[in-house]
């Protein structure tokens, strides 16, 4: 393990107009919880979280349905004595039943909000987030009431949704969303683009998920790439010549290696970064050399890449057939 002394440090930026200043790279834990990619090791989970701190990590993104709440519990016994730290969970996926469900119900969320404040030993969740709700969900009253007094409860701090689509998002912001989280990166970044100006008026925090398209844009898979049981991308991309296409499209994002960005990892990184809208960029690393590797090719500060470049990378996609713009 390297001496954090030789990261550069995180910069922070404002999470909308919530009042709270967030680290522009946060940790994602689904990939620790074991659910999404396989099994983690508690030690490798541990040292990863620990690592994050070190480094000047300031939120930690996690849901209750991440090993049925041992990601927030995991976050609550390393955190606790780091009071500056900041977290943002997700809620209404109840696995208490199979296959699992959508639940959004305030008296079902009320439930779940309880019991995660005791898994992370706070007061208060920094960001609450409902996990993925449809455009209807957002739109009842019932909900939208406690919503609004999630904050005057003192249990949460702000609150937002984490969105799966532009129409969500734009339900999110109508129902006076304070954060939206979003797919976003240089594979897929029409949510955010269309979301953007409504985004700036609103003054609303953004949290980029998938900044590597699950590890696609990190650039090290071959055209032949397959996952085992347990990996979710065993299911999602189960077409080899699809997978072979993907691949190939990466070459698109070659042209902005240059300079001090030495991998398509830093690149896409970077892409994301280079969005003035985006608070913090939510990355998912399996272990603390991956971590590392992250925080320190996403470099210095702006401009996080060649801006002409940068301008240029629409038409480059397109002519690899991204259709994600």
């Amino acid at each position: 393990m390297s001496d954090s002394t030789t990261e550069p440090p995180i910069r922070l930026r404002p999470l909308g107009s919530t009042g709270l200043d967030v680290a522009e790279l946060a940790l994602g834990t689904w990939g620790l919880s074991g659910d999404g990619y396989g099994p983690v090791s508690n030690r490798d989970a541990e040292a990863t979280v620990r690592r994050a701190v070190e480094l000047g990590v300031t939120l930690f993104e996690t849901s209750d349905a991440y090993g049925k709440g041992a990601a927030e519990s995991l976050l609550g016994r390393l955190l606790e004595t780091h009071p500056h730290t900041q977290i943002a969970t997700r809620h209404g996926v109840d696995r208490s039943e199979k296959p699992a469900r959508k639940r959004f119900d305030p008296a079902y969320l009320q439930g779940c909000l309880d019991r995660t404040l005791e898994r992370l030993r706070r007061p208060a969740v920094d960001v609450y987030l409902l996990h993925n709700p449809t455009e209807e969900t957002l739109r009842n009253g019932e909900l939208r009431a406690w919503l609004r007094g999630l904050k005057a409860s003192g249990k949460v701090r702000c609150w937002g949704v984490s969105a799966g689509s532009t129409e969500v998002g734009y339900a999110a912001l109508e129902a006076e969303a304070e954060v939206i989280e979003l797919a976003y990166n240089a594979f897929h970044a029409s949510d955010l683009a269309n979301l953007g100006s409504a985004i700036a008026e609103a003054r609303v925090g953004v949290l980029a998920r998938s900044v590597l398209a699950y590890g696609l844009l990190a650039g090290l898979w071959p055209v032949t790439k397959t996952f085992p049981e347990g990996d979710h991308r065993r299911h999602r991309w189960i077409d080899a010549e699809e997978m072979a296409t993907r691949v190939r499209q990466l070459d698109a994002l070659r042209t902005l290696q240059v300079g001090d960005v030495f991998s398509l990892r830093g690149a896409a990184v970077r892409f994301v970064l280079a969005n003035h809208l985006v608070s913090a960029a939510v990355l998912g690393p399996r272990s603390v050399l991956q971590l590392e590797q992250l925080v320190r090719e996403a470099g210095k500060g702006p401009p996080y890449l060649d801006e002409e470049r940068l301008a240029a990378l629409p038409v480059k996609l397109a002519e690899m057939g991204i259709q994600g713009w």
